[in-house]
């Protein structure tokens, strides 16, 4: 290698949208559970740490993570910092009834969610573009109603449209 030129960095890894990691008409009562229930399934596949759940909890408490959208189905996008996680990868869930997120920009308000989408992802610049992504895909109230109404994990994969 030229002592001028350099080596350029290696490619970050896809994010993995595995069916695996998806849950459609999920029954829970709290953020908590589906929180704990998509964390407990990245973590039995191998891509986060014991440490993640945990960590997600607790940034969910400090920086909440709701975001009301446009029409009656709401999402929130819990996560954590990149050292828990192994391998970059979404867990989805649709949930049979709302469960209450706080709202990201008011943490005071509540947003009643209807899909939850984990982020487990192992790069700080990583975790701003997928935000970014998921909040252009999620201006579309077609589009999230599609994704909630899937009837099977791949559907869903399919509807959300992640490149």
């Amino acid at each position: 290698m030229d002592e001028g030129r350099r080596e350029a960095p290696p490619a970050t890894p896809e994010v993995v949208v595995s069916p695996r990691l998806i849950m459609v008409r999920m029954k829970a009562s709290s953020a908590e559970e589906v929180i704990r229930h998509l964390a407990a399934r990245l973590e039995e596949e191998g891509f986060v740490r014991p440490s993640f759940v945990e960590a997600v909890l607790e940034r969910e408490r400090t920086n909440p993570t709701g975001l009301p959208l446009a029409g009656d189905l709401h999402v929130a996008i819990p996560h954590a910092d990149v050292e828990h996680v192994i391998v970059p990868a979404l867990a989805i869930a649709t949930l049979e009834r709302p469960v209450a997120f706080r709202n990201m920009a008011n943490p005071e308000e509540i947003v009643w969610t209807s899909v939850v989408i984990v982020m487990a992802l192992n790069e700080p610049h990583g975790q701003i573009e997928m935000l970014r992504r998921l909040a252009q895909l999620f201006q579309d109230p077609e589009r999230v109603q599609r994704v909630y109404e899937s009837s099977s994990p791949e559907e869903l994969i399919e509807r959300l449209g992640l490149p």
